[in-house]
């Protein structure tokens, strides 16, 4: 696969999303005034994603501007330093993640990640979440803004030790990224093929979520299809489902050599981090982003 190159701004803008090249000039010259904020790697499109994420609303973009690279900067295990590094790879041999090529039937774009190795010995969480935002970050640097966004979650095959490898500190770190901070507009989360302890993965869910959040969320009873084909059409799904597209194993090859042939996209993107010695005022830590609910975390256990 030969490298990707970032949507054309042009094009970008000739979408029905009602942003200008002046709206982004605008949310350039505050960047420009914020010291700790890398302005120099930030790109046009990086803005154009935020903006509309936020609902083109300048105001709001700033706030979140200063948010996004501040998550990316103390989120440690999901964004520093991010490189195909042997865990990495691991996760791409054994984990599926991918944008499928059709929309949903509301023309929403959608994500499909599934273990394709269940060897509960290979799986890291951190290192899938890592990998996923990788992924994302790169389909979204080659395609540009979406009118919105699915994630379908096939837990096929999970087993229940799965459990034991969630660790607090990096579920909480994935709660407050996922819903708040992803530069999409989340327009629904599908769990396929629900395991027999899908009520306790859930509990751990709820614990953290937001209403607006899990109202988002469907879970679909293993073998299924009759909730997700309102959704999504079968054309566009992996032929294991029961879907007319590619298998699981040339989906996940595909990823992969596409991760492999844009190295030098993480080499760039690990450049936009906040540099707290230059922030005016106190500069930022973990504690400040999770403030009272640090008990909340510390007080669940997970059996």
């Amino acid at each position: 696969m030969s490298r990707l190159e970032s949507f054309p701004l042009e094009e970008e803008y000739k979408k029905p999303t009602g942003i200008t090249p002046q709206d982004i000039a605008r949310l350039r010259q505050w960047l420009a005034t914020q010291p700790h904020l890398p302005h120099e790697h930030i790109t046009d499109l990086d803005l154009i994603l935020l903006y509309h994420r936020y609902g083109c609303s300048i105001e709001v973009s700033k706030q979140e501007l200063d948010n996004q690279y501040t998550l990316r900067t103390l989120f440690a295990s999901f964004f520093k330093d991010r490189v195909l590094d042997e865990k990495i790879e691991t996760v791409l041999n054994t984990v599926l993640i991918t944008i499928l090529p059709g929309r949903s039937k509301e023309g929403h774009t959608i994500l499909y990640g599934r273990m394709i190795d269940t060897d509960l010995s290979k799986f890291d969480f951190p290192s899938s979440i890592r990998a996923m935002l990788m992924v994302l970050d790169l389909w979204q640097y080659a395609e540009g803004t979406w009118p919105g966004f699915l994630f379908l979650f096939d837990l096929h095959g999970i087993k229940v030790g799965l459990l034991s490898k969630l660790d607090l500190e990096n579920i909480r770190q994935f709660v407050v990224y996922f819903p708040g901070a992803l530069l999409v507009k989340l327009k629904g989360v599908h769990f396929l093929n629900a395991p027999t302890f899908m009520d306790r993965l859930n509990a751990i869910m709820r614990n953290f979520m937001t209403k607006e959040f899990i109202d988002l969320v469907t879970i679909h009873q293993a073998g299924d299809l009759s909730g997700i084909t309102k959704v999504v059409d079968l054309e566009v799904l992996p032929k294991e489902l029961g879907g007319n597209y590619k298998t699981l194993e040339e989906l996940r090859e595909e990823t992969q050599a596409m991760m492999r042939a844009n190295k030098d996209f993480f080499v760039e993107e690990n450049k936009k981090r906040v540099k707290e010695s230059l922030r005016p005022g106190k500069p930022k830590t973990i504690t400040d982003i999770f403030g009272s609910v640090e008990g909340t975390f510390k007080q669940l256990e997970i059996d």
